[in-house]
C-alpha cells in the first residue's frame, strides 16, 4: 500500500483535540464523526491553492483541513450537481480506495461511474465506441484522475474535485477540500455528497438518510490488494 494512503486514516489519539474551536453551527454530520473518519487529515505537502482550506499544521508535519469549509463545499457541490440530469453526472475514481465510494454514489444518484483506469479518449474522442458525454464530472483526486481532468477541460465540462492539501486547482471548477486518500474519509465524503444530492433533488427528505450506510460506501479491500497498491 502506498505510504500516503497509510497515513490518511487517523488513530483515536489523532482525533482528540483536533479543531476543538471549530464553529459550533450545525454540520451535515456530527463533528466527532467527521474527525474520526479523518476527513480533515491532509498530507505533509501544502499548495498555495489549498491554503485557504487549511486549519493548521500538526507537530508531525501533517496539514489539517477545516471541516467547516469541507461541510460548506459539500452543500454547494450538491446543489450544483442536483441541477443535472442523473446520468449526465460522471464520477472518476482511479485510486483503489475510491472505487467503492464512487460506485455507491453512482448507484444512489444515477450518475455514470468511471472506475479504475481512465481510458484516453473516453470523453474527447468522438470515434471511440465507448465514449460518454457527461455534462459535469466529479474526480476523486485531480492528480490520480489527471486524464479525466484533462479531457473534461478539453470538451468544456465543469469539474468538481475532492482535493487534499497537496492538490492544485488547475482545470478544476469546484473544490471539495478533504482527505482524498483515506478509506473511511472517502466513504464519508461520497456518502454525504450522495445524501445531499438526493435531498436537493427532493428525492430524500431533509431529515432522512439513504438506505445505504457509510459502511456500505467504504472500500472492502483484502490485505493482498492493499499490498498491490
Amino acid at each position: 500500500m502506498a505510504e500516503d494512503e497509510v497515513k490518511q486514516d487517523p488513530t483515536e489519539t489523532e482525533v482528540e483535540n483536533e479543531q476543538e474551536n471549530v464553529a459550533q453551527e450545525e454540520l451535515l454530520l456530527p463533528r466527532d464523526t467527521l474527525l474520526s473518519a479523518g476527513i480533515h487529515i491532509g498530507t505533509r505537502m501544502k499548495t498555495l491553492d489549498m491554503e485557504p482550506f487549511i486549519y493548521r499544521v500538526r507537530p508531525d508535519g501533517l496539514f489539517v483541513l477545516d471541516v467547516k469549509k469541507t461541510d460548506d463545499r459539500i452543500r454547494i457541490a450538491a446543489k450544483f450537481l442536483a441541477r443535472f440530469e442523473h446520468a449526465k453526472v460522471a464520477v472518476a475514481a482511479s485510486r483503489l480506495y475510491s472505487h467503492e465510494p464512487a460506485t455507491k454514489f453512482c448507484e444512489l444518484t444515477g450518475a455514470t461511474p468511471i472506475i479504475g483506469r481512465f481510458i484516453p479518449g473516453l470523453l474527447s474522442n468522438p470515434l471511440y465506441p465507448n465514449r460518454i458525454d457527461p455534462e459535469v464530472i466529479v474526480v476523486s483526486d485531480p492528480k490520480a484522475d489527471a486524464q479525466a481532468v484533462k479531457e473534461a477541460g478539453k470538451v468544456g465540462i465543469p469539474i468538481v474535485a475532492l482535493c487534499s492539501t497537496d492538490n492544485e486547482f488547475a482545470g478544476v471548477d469546484l473544490v471539495i477540500p478533504t482527505n482524498n486518500k483515506g478509506r473511511r474519509a472517502l466513504a464519508v465524503i461520497y456518502w454525504l455528497l450522495a445524501r445531499q444530492v438526493l435531498r436537493e433533488r427532493g428525492e430524500l427528505a431533509a431529515d432522512k438518510d439513504p438506505t445505504a450506510t457509510i459502511e456500505d460506501f467504504e472500500a472492502k479491500i483484502s490485505r493482498e490488494e492493499e499490498e498491490e497498491t
